[in-house]
């Protein structure tokens, strides 16, 4: 099956490339972001600066994504994406997280990545509604697959229980 659904630690999937839900400085972070530069290694972080800062602090826009090597991490590529902060849905949002994907499979598409791993962006600290967040990330993944001739495995790896019930969810209705 090329989209699947887990629960889990990101940073234990094998796959070509995992999706790090960053921040714009891309310099580590909490939760997935400080789980993927610790797996990756100092080298990572040191990657990550050569990134050019487009204001001071952001490397890396909401909605647009970066790639790095996996240094020593279990992949060969990370690719970084900021995930827009959720504000009542009224300022973008959910094209700013469309985006998010878009960017990914584009970078992954380039890179020849045959296996990807998406944690749940933006519904930790940013606070996206989990059940939204849900239907874009499937949503744009079908897109991709069907666009990729099923050449291309999607893994949501979901952080909590919960999270993991609403994408299994929303995935069986997609």
């Amino acid at each position: 099956m090329p989209i699947q659904i887990m629960l889990g630690d990101i940073t234990e999937v094998d796959a070509d490339a995992w999706v790090n839900a960053a921040n714009p400085s891309l310099l580590g972070g909490s939760g997935v972001d400080g789980a993927i530069h610790k797996a990756a290694g100092g080298e990572l972080v040191n990657a990550c600066y050569m990134f050019k800062e487009l204001q001071p602090g952001i490397r890396c826009p909401p909605g647009i994504a970066r790639i790095t090597p996996g240094f020593k991490a279990r992949v060969k590529w990370i690719i970084h994406t900021v995930g827009p902060v959720w504000h009542g849905g009224n300022k973008g949002e959910a094209e700013t997280l469309a985006n998010c994907y878009r960017n990914s499979f584009q970078l992954a598409q380039q890179h020849n990545v045959q296996s990807i791993v998406f944690p749940a962006i933006s519904c930790g600290v940013y606070g996206f509604p989990w059940a939204q967040a849900a239907e874009i990330a499937l949503r744009e993944a079908k897109v991709e697959v069907a666009a990729r001739k099923d050449q291309l495995k999607v893994t949501f790896c979901c952080f909590a229980e919960e999270i993991y019930k609403i994408y299994r969810a929303a995935h069986e209705i997609a």
